[in-house]
């Protein structure tokens, strides 16, 4: 069954004058030969399917970062920018991210390395340029002070941070204030399988500053999708991290979100998962590889589930994860 994505919608980005869609598309494993990029599992001609099937579903919301292929992501997501045609009414949304490395000791690194995303996207700016990780040595107001400048010279529209907890995405939002910038995101990992956002306060604070919370790993490395039993184990470097005795401990809620999905035209896990994700109030970006992983996505938009259903889900995932 085609899903209605005509009604889907878009939301602001933090306090911004920028609309996205309620689900982006995560990039990292483009370019990415981690993910089986260059070893015949997917070419760019899959991506740019999943790119152009995203596109037309309504998705607006791109996010990479220089790290993801060591810069390829970039590149590749530029190509594909640069076929588009965009208007002002559609426009594409763009965020990468900066990686502070150890040997980056100022904030002048921030703006070079901006500089370099930018000639891998083809762009004179982004959307959006977040802060990848609070790591030392450099202190988190010092790459505050580089974002509100990026901003000032026009090379990024708004600022955000990755990974950040609540104390140190608390500082950088004062950081950013200070210079009359306003946060607009913290991207973090968040799935029906991890919720540590809601317990650690993260959640609540961004709804207390306006910040959006962008959720990567929506469907915890694809173990939301019911494609992995304790039989059909994941390979590659998924297979130590989820055991047997994992996968077993995750089939029951995996078979209420199959449930749960009939009663949606046979909604499948995997976009049951990214439909909590949205109904919780955060923007998920699931990756894409090909043609049917965006489609498998695009299904989670233009419908909604029921409170009841939402409580359902989050007490079957808490006999997982406590």
């Amino acid at each position: 069954m085609r899903t209605d994505t005509s009604n889907i919608g878009f939301i602001k980005l933090g306090r911004s004058d920028i609309f996205i869609s309620p689900m982006g598309v995560g990039t990292l494993a483009w370019g990415n030969k981690m993910w089986g990029y260059g070893k015949g599992d997917y070419t760019d001609a899959d991506l740019r399917d999943a790119f152009k099937i995203s596109l037309e579903a309504g998705i607006n919301f791109f996010d990479t970062a220089e790290l993801y292929g060591f810069g390829r992501s970039e590149k590749i997501l530029g190509g594909f920018l640069k076929t588009e045609v965009v208007s002002k009414e559609k426009p594409i949304i763009v965020a990468t991210k900066f990686f502070p490395f150890p040997f980056r000791l100022n904030r002048q690194c921030l703006q070079k390395a901006l500089r370099r995303s930018l000639i891998r996207l083809e762009l004179n700016s982004v959307d959006l340029y977040q802060v990848h990780w609070p790591l030392p040595p450099v202190p988190i107001e010092t790459w505050m002070e580089g974002l509100a400048q990026a901003i000032s010279l026009g090379l990024t529209r708004t600022a955000g941070v990755s990974n950040f907890n609540p104390q140190q995405m608390r500082r950088a939002h004062t950081a950013l204030a200070q210079r009359g910038i306003q946060m607009v995101s913290n991207q973090v990992k968040y799935s029906l399988l991890d919720r540590q956002v809601e317990r650690n306060g993260l959640m609540a604070l961004c709804q207390e500053l306006g910040v959006t919370l962008i959720a990567y790993s929506p469907l915890e490395m694809g173990m939301l999708t019911g494609k992995y039993t304790p039989s059909n184990r994941p390979t590659g470097i998924r297979r130590q991290r989820y055991s047997s005795t994992y996968l077993e401990q995750i089939q029951p809620l995996i078979n209420l979100m199959r449930e749960i999905g009939q009663s949606y035209a046979g909604k499948t896990p995997a976009q049951v998962a990214l439909n909590w994700t949205i109904c919780k109030g955060t923007v998920p970006i699931p990756g894409a590889k090909n043609k049917r992983q965006a489609q498998e996505n695009i299904g989670a938009l233009g419908w909604q589930l029921t409170k009841q259903e939402l409580i359902s889900l989050e007490e079957a995932a808490t006999k997982i994860i406590k």
